[in-house]
């Protein structure tokens, strides 16, 4: 099978990369990134030297840089995405382009080369927050910051094709990601590696918000799992099982790696701060057989110990800024 795979320098996108090479080694994958200030070339050194894998430096929202590389594949997985909601909140430019433009042409390209299936990578932050329950996939969108809605919006954009043109389209929607190769502007690589450098984790506001972890590599799985066992035209959401309210998640961080809880600073609050996060998974349970292998204890452990052994790869990346 013949991948392309863009954002695939990013957090997600590399490990996915590493996840199908390593269960599929005949797959072949092209990466199609941009190269931003969260991708990283470093995350897939590894496979470099595979003949299976090409590299495309580019953007998606470069249409003749999209057709050409979407040629003679067989499955886009689209993993390119501005994702951090605070960047989101100071400039939301470059979120609109890239995730609503550039999934514009990646449509487009699908169209034009009768890709056999497009997988989009989207997040349950399109839903908004919740007091109590759990949102399901039909469940009306009401993202809060830029960012969410500039994957609403892109949600919105591929399920038009899908009733327009009936492109072989899939969304999956996952609650919040970690493990490793994660940017450390993110809450719990930043958390980590700021207490193993014991320097103040800086919690918003009282930390009573609420989030739905996610080993990443559970995600993988469940990509994995969609993208062959999936049906066209559905929406499938992605949960972890862990709602944990921050200030639980920053003690946890912080026992493990045996820093003591004197280095919490809280911080004001950001605007629009979605109180809780929480989907509904059964329906990818019930129909494709996915359910998450790792419990939180077990992922953060396994986080830990890869921020604590590759020191050199997120020292750079904060020099970097």
């Amino acid at each position: 099978m013949k991948l392309l795979v863009t954002g695939g320098c990013g957090f997600i996108g590399s490990n996915f990369i590493h996840y199908i090479f390593e269960k599929y080694p005949d797959y072949k994958i092209t990466n199609l990134d941009k190269m931003t200030y969260a991708g990283n070339l470093e995350n897939l050194r590894s496979v470099e030297v595979n003949p299976n894998y090409r590299f495309i430096r580019g953007d998606i929202c470069n249409v003749g840089i999209v057709n050409s590389a979407a040629r003679d594949v067989d499955v886009i997985l689209n993993f390119a995405a501005e994702t951090h909601v605070d960047r989101s909140i100071q400039d939301a430019d470059a979120f609109v382009r890239t995730n609503v433009f550039g999934v514009y042409a990646l449509l487009e390209a699908v169209k034009k080369n009768k890709v056999k299936r497009f997988i989009h990578i989207s997040t349950d932050e399109v839903y908004g927050s919740i007091n109590t329950g759990s949102f399901k996939e039909t469940d009306i969108l009401e993202p809060s910051s830029p960012y969410s809605a500039s994957k609403a919006g892109a949600d919105l954009l591929v399920k038009s094709y899908r009733t327009t043109f009936n492109l072989p389209v899939i969304i999956t929607r996952s609650s919040n990601n970690y493990g490793p190769y994660q940017y450390p502007e993110k809450v719990i690589p930043l958390f980590i590696t700021n207490a193993l450098e014991d320097k103040p984790v800086p919690l918003y506001g009282d930390g009573r918000n609420v989030r739905d972890w996610l080993y990443v590599k559970d995600n993988c799985r469940a990509i994995d799992t969609v993208m062959h066992k999936g049906r066209d035209g559905e929406i499938y959401n992605i949960g972890g099982g862990v709602e944990m309210p921050n200030i639980e998640l920053t003690k946890t961080i912080l026992s493990f790696i045996g820093k003591p809880e004197t280095l919490i600073k809280p911080v004001q609050d950001r605007p629009g701060h979605d109180r809780r996060y929480s989907i509904d998974s059964s329906k990818l349970t019930s129909e494709l057989g996915w359910k998450p292998e790792y419990d939180f204890k077990k992922g953060i452990k396994e986080t830990i110990r890869w921020y604590v052994g590759n020191k050199s790869w997120w020292t750079r990346l904060r020099k970097q800024g």
